[in-house]
């Protein structure tokens, strides 16, 4: 499979020895705690050590700081020990809040949480370095 070829359903695939909870993009939305527990338990089950979620079911509130629903869903998949890419196009929403676009900066310096353009970056930030 092409890094970009998105699956049919959610799937587990491993990137440089992470295994990589893949979700589809027509799946339920990320839109709070309880969904963003449904895809723990799911990743959990499945022995995944990240999750990448398409940004298609990334509701427009998430990118809305001030919502709190990234910070709750974020501090969620923190707790579990659990890593967490958003994976699509986001320009739209970063042009439109500075506080979002510092967000994203501080984010893609981390572990924890990334956001990425496509499939083939998270790829690449998966490859072992040195």
């Amino acid at each position: 499979m092409d890094a970009d070829t998105v699956p049919p359903a959610d799937e587990i695939v491993t990137l440089n020895g992470i295994s990589v909870l893949r979700c589809a993009p027509d799946g339920p939305a990320l839109d709070g705690e309880r969904a963003a527990l449904d895809l723990i338990g799911d990743a959990g089950w499945r022995e995944a050590e990240l999750v990448a979620v398409p940004v298609e079911r990334v509701p427009d509130e998430f990118f809305r700081l001030r919502s709190g629903i990234a910070g709750a869903i974020v501090q969620k998949f923190a707790q579990y020990r659990l890593r967490l890419a958003v994976v699509g196009d986001i320009s739209q929403h970063v042009a439109a809040s500075q506080a979002l676009r510092d967000f994203v900066y501080e984010s893609n310096l981390g572990d924890q949480l990334w956001f990425l353009s496509a499939y083939a970056d998270l790829d690449e930030r998966l490859r072992p370095t040195g």
